[in-house]
């Protein structure tokens, strides 16, 4: 409560972002724009915080006129609003005294239209093709605007399209406290009337005039009249200038408003035109391209191809602003290019706004491009930023880290100081990638019990919102038990026959993986949990689908082939190992071996003995030949004793002495296996009692990659950490065959080989 009073003091000139009903009633004319209301903006945060007191946003079109507020519902429902997501601080130059006073509350404001165009105001040539709601205009009294709306009336049947163009210019100077009064107008309405009545004789620049004028009086994005003025647009596509282009891209981005069918031709346009992009048009274009999320991804190849052109000459918010771009849209820098934006970035990082450091971080997490040099920097300054971030950015800074494996202390120490006084302002998306990426990271900060207790507590608040994102709950929970904590009462909702539901059919990703995961977690690590768990059906499921994946995966590389091979020759054959995952909701595969009491290997892989039939065959092979007097006579001469060996080894792939003893294994061996649940009256008739111990040790070796690991370093991260946590309370000894050790062997004789693998098979297990 005392959090909820907090965030719902008044500040100043700032007012609550509260989404505006539709109005059903409308009873002035059909044109009457003051009638329609609209929520804030087409483009969605990515989901709204069900359960969290309402944030506050900047009123980016008032001043500190008390009377300003009171325009908000009509002056801003053109522009889109976004939960806070980063600093308003992150423009401001790094040890600015502004930046150094920000407030709690301030630092979560985050102006969604303002912050990405603070690269607009970097170049003069930016204002040819881009919308300055503060460039001067000549103020109109309300007096001359009657006088205006008046003309209209009267001279409806006779205006010119240059006069009505003109109208709209100067209405939109009036006070922005009359704007309210001016959209519910009927006279207004019928302005707006016969512009559409007129819209094919606008020529190009009076129809930017009028968009202008929509932008400045905040016209409603849902508007019918705003369907036929981009139809318009769309036929003019083709006589326009690429300044012109852009501009009213601008102009519908500031109405709030998707323009799919405009900008579907506008990028036509472009694939044939690209080349001729300024660098300050290129800039722009990227932007627009982001906001709009839509693009071809040829023309975006060609933009990339540009970038190299310009990279020379592009400024570190400039750069700030193609991550930005690229990303909202989906689409891939280069390595190449990603690297040059690094050092670029590097050459000044110090004044580099923390917002444009965020999303380059977004581009680099998103290319998983690893820049030693930028990530070295950014652990030098993030820890100074950090307390001015807001969540969200901080949220952003901390994911790129886990994603690109990146773990300094120093960072990670900042974020879990700044995180609990301020843990309310998380969405639950926040709250899952912070515990997500602590837990990757396999990270405990000093303060972890602060910072864990208030985060497993937001969680707690925000249930209802997770009914909704289910994937947030299952993420903080998987990062949760990366990290060793098993909060009962949310795995027991998070795996609830009703909760599992609801993440299998109500979200666009496949949750099951996670499921599966969390559950048989909490089954090694929580002996004494009895609450809800999957049931059989999706554990096979869940096993099924992370075997393909994971088998998939060991088989398609040779390093893993080659030491399969190996240990089999080493220990005796494919029965004494076996590739398999031995916790399967860990989703990596291992290499089983089991030694008995004298360290020896037992061969227990009951799927690479022959079958009775097979063996049956072989034997009948082996003993099937007639001594014949010719073949006695062959024998006695020495002559065929090649031949015969020659004729056995070709039928059954092995010589006889060899296929002998292999005939006679399954009665001599042990085919003790746990996992396959053999009861022991199968076992007594395969294996004699003295082979019916249970093995002395189970080795469970792993070959290791990179990926697995902290960048540069041998700390493995959180999943695979957690595995061998598992593999040890099962009592597995972990044998790793790192990739440090192993790659260079594969260039080594087939002996030192071999001697390396016995000395980690045999020796780890004493």
């Amino acid at each position: 409560m005392a959090a909820t009073l907090k965030l719902l003091k008044p500040l100043g000139n700032r007012v609550f972002c509260s989404p505006f009903a539709y109005s059903a009633t409308q009873s002035v004319a059909y044109w009457n724009v003051g009638s329609y209301t609209r929520h804030r903006g087409q483009d969605p945060p990515e989901h709204s915080n069900l359960c969290h007191p309402a944030k506050k946003v900047e009123n980016i079109c008032s001043t500190s006129s008390s009377q300003r507020i009171l325009t908000t519902s009509s002056a801003l429902l053109g522009l889109e609003f976004s939960r806070a997501s980063a600093s308003k601080a992150s423009t401001w130059k790094l040890g600015s005294p502004r930046a150094m006073k920000v407030d709690e509350e301030d630092i979560e404001v985050f102006d969604s239209f303002e912050d990405p165009r603070v690269f607009l105001q970097l170049r003069p040539e930016y204002q040819l093709h881009s919308y300055n709601k503060s460039e001067p205009c000549q103020p109109l009294s309300v007096s001359e605007g009657e006088l205006i709306l008046h003309k209209v009336t009267v001279y409806q049947d006779n205006l010119q399209p240059k006069i009505i163009a003109d109208y709209f210019c100067k209405l939109s100077s009036m006070p922005a406290e009359q704007h309210p009064v001016l959209l519910s107008s009927a006279k207004f309405a019928l302005l707006c009337q016969l512009s559409v009545k007129n819209i094919q004789l606008f020529d190009t620049l009076d129809l930017i005039n009028i968009l202008k004028a929509f932008v400045s009086l905040g016209i409603p994005h849902s508007h019918a009249m705003l369907d036929v003025y981009e139809t318009r647009f769309c036929h003019k596509v083709w006589d326009m200038s690429l300044d012109q282009l852009l501009m009213v891209a601008d102009l519908w981005r500031y109405l709030g408003r998707r323009v799919p069918r405009f900008l579907k031709i506008f990028f036509s346009y472009l694939n044939l035109h690209w080349n001729d992009l300024s660098l300050s048009q290129l800039i722009h274009l990227i932007y627009i391209i982001g906001e709009s999320r839509q693009v071809p991804q040829d023309l975006m190849q060609k933009l990339e191809s540009l970038i190299l052109k310009y990279i020379d000459f592009i400024n570190i918010e400039e750069a700030g602003a193609i991550c930005l771009g690229f990303f909202k849209s989906s689409s891939g820098l280069s390595e190449f290019v990603m690297r040059k934006i690094g050092d670029l970035v590097c050459a000044d990082m110090q004044h580099l706004s923390s917002y444009a450091l965020v999303n380059i971080l977004k581009m680099f997490r998103f290319t998983h491009v690893d820049h030693v040099n930028f990530m070295k920097q950014f652990g030098q300054i993030a820890p100074q930023r950090i307390p001015s971030l807001g969540v969200q950015g901080v949220m952003h800074l901390t994911l790129a880290c886990s994603a690109l494996r990146f773990l300094d202390e120093g960072v990670m120490n900042a974020v879990a100081a700044s995180l609990p006084p301020r843990v309310s302002y998380c969405r639950s998306k926040d709250v899952a990638k912070f515990l997500w990426s602590f837990g990757t990271l396999n990270y405990k900060p000093p303060n972890a019990e602060e910072f864990y207790s208030s985060l497993i507590n937001e969680i707690h608040r925000k249930m209802p919102e997770f009914n909704h994102y289910p994937e947030h709950l299952l993420t903080c929970l998987l990062g949760l038990a990366f990290s060793e904590y098993f909060p009962i009462e949310l795995i027991n909702f998070a795996l609830s026959p009703g909760f599992v539901r609801l993440a299998r059919e109500r979200t666009k990703f496949e949750l099951t993986k996670e499921l599966y995961t969390l559950d048989g977690s909490v089954g090694i690590e929580c002996p004494d949990y009895r609450g809800n768990r999957l049931s059989s059906y999706l554990q096979q499921e869940g096993s099924e689908i992370l075997w393909n994946a994971a088998r998939k995966d060991m088989c398609s590389k040779p390093e893993f082939l080659e030491a399969l091979f190996l240990l089999e020759t080493m220990l005796g054959g494919p029965q004494y190992i076996k590739h398999h995952m031995i916790l399967p909701h860990t989703r990596s595969s291992d290499l089983e071996v089991r030694l008995d009491v004298n360290m020896k290997a037992l061969p227990f892989n009951r799927e690479a003995i022959p079958s009775e039939d097979l063996l049956a065959k072989l034997r009948l092979k082996h003993v099937g030949i007639s001594l014949t007097d010719d073949l006695m006579h062959q024998l006695l001469k020495g002559k065929s004793g090649g031949h015969l060996q020659g004729k056995i080894e070709s039928e059954t792939g092995q010589h006889p002495m060899e296929l002998e003893k292999k005939a006679a294994m399954p009665s001599e061996a042990s085919l003790y296996n746990v996992a396959d649940g053999l009861g022991a009256m199968e076992m007594a008739g395969q294996c004699p009692p003295a082979c019916m111990q249970a093995p002395q040790v189970k080795l469970a070796i792993q070959l290791t990659n990179k990926n697995q690991y902290c960048y540069g370093s041998r700390d493995l991260l959180g999943l695979h950490n957690m595995k061998r946590r598992q593999l040890n309370r099962l009592g597995y000894r972990v044998v790793e065959l790192s990739h440090w050790e192993w790659l260079p062997l594969l260039k080594r004789t087939r002996f030192e080989k071999l001697a390396f693998l016995h000395e980690k098979v045999f020796t780890s297990a004493l």
